[in-house]
């Protein structure tokens, strides 16, 4: 049995181990909590915020970094620039580059703002139909890559006028002997294949949304989750405020960041408080939050597509005579409804999309072979996969 003088001292040792303890315990808080940050108020959050400078860690240092990303959304503005060059000034374009360019080998990217990019570490092709098997997966990117000789092909004939059976251009436009524009085929192929899928089927899948959150990348600032988070705001746009830059006339984005804003303008100026919500969410390992942001953003994207197609089906008709406007369109048109079998959220998968190209273009003169009757059954197929009003 301990004696009084024994006992005293006994718990005062307890008394300040446990004082020390706690001392220590709020001075380093990740020792009792996952949290890492200081919980952020979400009413702090406004439409001036500016993402990339906003997160910071308790110590006042930023925890976003946007450069794989960006450098992603670089990747494919380059693709879509260069392919742009054969009407621009006759050039005749190079399937390998292109090809190059996706896989970012062999040092494909040149100009100032682009030649950091060969040795980013980064690339398209591995992120493309990436929330598909491997089987599955490839097969998706060897669809995107078979375009590209496709849109060199064409190239050889820029200085001719296009008609059935006659690649050139239809007024600005490039298309092939079947009247398909394979510059926007490429465009909207990569905005389904590599924005709406990455991001929305796996960036914020349920299974990245879990990711660890309560310690630090090796040598970085932030955790995976953040970084997940960074990367889709970098994919998604270059501007420090997405959205800021909107006009009457202009979405001030590029690719799907700009179709939401075209197609569907409910969600558009609520995107940039989403980006922002979620990314604090993760601060505060609010899961609840962070699933409603992470969904809302996920099928604003679908919703966006899916009406893009919609709206590029309806352009065929409009066009009328005007031909040039027609392939155009239709161009437009079938990129999105081959990125449609990425709208997970809706159902809709490659069977699907298929059926409605099929539907379309599977005669032989392709575009100049459509037809009323051909469109509205694509529009109504949709109309209907999406629960989309007629």
């Amino acid at each position: 049995m301990l004696s009084p003088s024994t006992l005293s001292r006994f718990v005062a040792i307890v008394t300040l181990a446990a004082c020390l303890s706690a001392c220590n315990d709020q001075e380093n808080p990740t020792t009792v909590t996952p949290q890492l940050r200081k919980t952020i108020a979400y009413t702090k959050l406004t439409d001036t915020t500016t993402y990339a400078n906003f997160f910071v860690d308790d110590a006042g240092v930023k925890t976003v970094d946007l450069t794989t990303g960006a450098n992603r959304l670089l990747m494919f503005r380059a693709i879509n620039t260069y392919n742009g060059t054969a009407v621009g000034t006759g050039a005749t374009l190079d399937a390998n580059v292109l090809k190059n360019m996706f896989s970012n080998t062999g040092s494909p990217f040149s100009g100032t703002a682009n030649t950091a990019l060969n040795t980013s570490g980064v690339q398209l092709r591995n992120v493309t139909a990436s929330s598909l098997s491997a089987t599955d997966a490839e097969k998706e990117r060897q669809t995107i890559e078979a375009s590209f000789p496709k849109i060199a092909t064409a190239s050889q004939s820029v200085s001719a006028v296009a008609s059935e059976g006659k690649a050139g251009k239809l007024g600005t436009y490039l298309v092939d002997a079947q009247g398909i524009e394979y510059g926007q085929i490429i465009q909207k192929g990569l905005i389904g294949a590599f924005q709406v899928d990455y991001i929305g089927n796996v960036l914020l899948s349920e299974k990245n949304l879990a990711l660890d959150n309560t310690t630090l990348v090796a040598g970085k600032k932030y955790t995976q989750l953040e970084q997940n988070w960074d990367e889709i705001y970098g994919i998604l746009t270059a501007n420090p405020i997405y959205g800021a830059k909107a006009t009457a006339t202009s979405s001030g984005e590029s690719f799907v960041g700009s179709y939401i804003w075209e197609y569907n303008k409910d969600d558009f100026p609520k995107i940039y408080s989403a980006l922002l919500k979620g990314r604090a969410a993760i601060v505060n390992n609010d899961k609840t939050v962070l699933k409603e942001q992470a969904a809302f953003i996920h099928l604003a994207m679908e919703k966006a597509i899916a009406n893009a197609a919609l709206g590029y089906l309806g352009k065929w008709k409009t066009a009328g005579t005007n031909t040039a406007a027609a392939a155009h369109a239709m161009g437009e048109g079938l990129g999105f409804i081959y990125s449609l079998r990425y709208a997970t959220l809706n159902k809709a998968d490659a069977a699907f999309s298929d059926s409605v190209l099929a539907g379309l273009i599977s005669s032989s003169n392709g575009f100049w072979g459509l037809t009323n009757a051909k469109i509205d059954a694509a529009s109504a197929a949709i109309r209907t996969k999406f629960n989309i009003p007629g």
